[in-house]
């Protein structure tokens, strides 16, 4: 139990800006196995921007307590996810070949198909929230956060590093049979979670528009890299999130 507890909060010390004590946690072995809980700290995630947007909406109107919603979620997380996005919008965007695009990516300013994209990721799930009845919220933003990240142990397990170095070369090839099962097994309860709030159409919708933001993210860095990298990851888990997000208000 010890040994599990490390492994999870390696991964929250990983994947959001929450203290974590790190004296004798890091080990290269947890962290490749602390891609189980990406999931789990996804929901974790999620239900902060939930209980936010829920105290918010006590006052405020249903966009603006989105977007607080979502201040919460980049405060949280620093904006882990969405640096990868805008980072793999420039490099895809912007290099014409393969290393070019990779060199692009390494560069940590920000560039025009970076800030493009990030921009109308940010306002595209905003609207897409604020499109949804008040109630479904906080349960969708667990939901859509766990899945998501999900996706992005989904796109690890079955990928391709193509970097010789980086930070998440420690976990390319970490992902086991168990461990992914256990993942994408705490997306499915996450978005299960629904059931009780959304149509089995409205579901159907959700998961319909979720594979998609997967599918397609994927075909775009994998033709152009041969594989994935960081940020590739965090750009397969904006785009689910955001997916799921679609689908469910293409139904309500």
């Amino acid at each position: 139990m010890r040994e599990e507890l490390a492994v999870f909060l390696l991964a929250v010390q990983f994947l959001t800006r929450v203290p974590v004590s790190s004296a004798d946690l890091f080990t290269e072995a947890r962290f490749a196995a602390a891609t189980r809980y990406y999931p789990l700290v996804g929901a974790l995630v999620g239900a902060v921007a939930g209980a936010v947007f829920w105290f918010a909406h006590l006052v405020f109107p249903i966009t603006l307590s989105v977007v607080l919603a979502t201040a919460a979620v980049l405060l949280v997380t620093g904006a882990f996810h969405e640096d990868g996005f805008a980072d793999a919008c420039d490099g895809l965007g912007g290099g014409a070949a393969r290393e070019q695009a990779l060199e692009i990516m390494r560069d940590s300013r920000l560039g025009t198909y970076g800030a493009a994209g990030l921009g109308l990721m940010l306002a595209a799930k905003i609207l897409a929230l604020a499109a949804v009845p008040a109630v479904v919220i906080p349960w969708l933003l667990v939901a859509a956060h766990a899945a998501s990240r999900a996706s992005a142990v989904l796109a690890i397990a079955t990928g391709r590093y193509v970097r010789e170095d980086g930070a998440a070369k420690p976990v390319a090839d970490g992902v086991t049979p168990a461990g992914l099962a256990l993942a994408l097994a705490t997306g499915a309860v996450a978005v299960a979670g629904l059931w009780h709030l959304a149509s089995p159409a409205a579901m159907l919708a959700g998961f319909t528009g979720f594979a998609i933001g997967h599918v397609v993210m994927r075909g775009l860095y994998e033709r152009k890299l041969g594989g994935y990298t960081g940020d590739c990851l965090g750009a397969v888990q904006q785009t689910s999130e955001l997916g799921l997000y679609l689908g469910i208000v293409a139904v309500l």
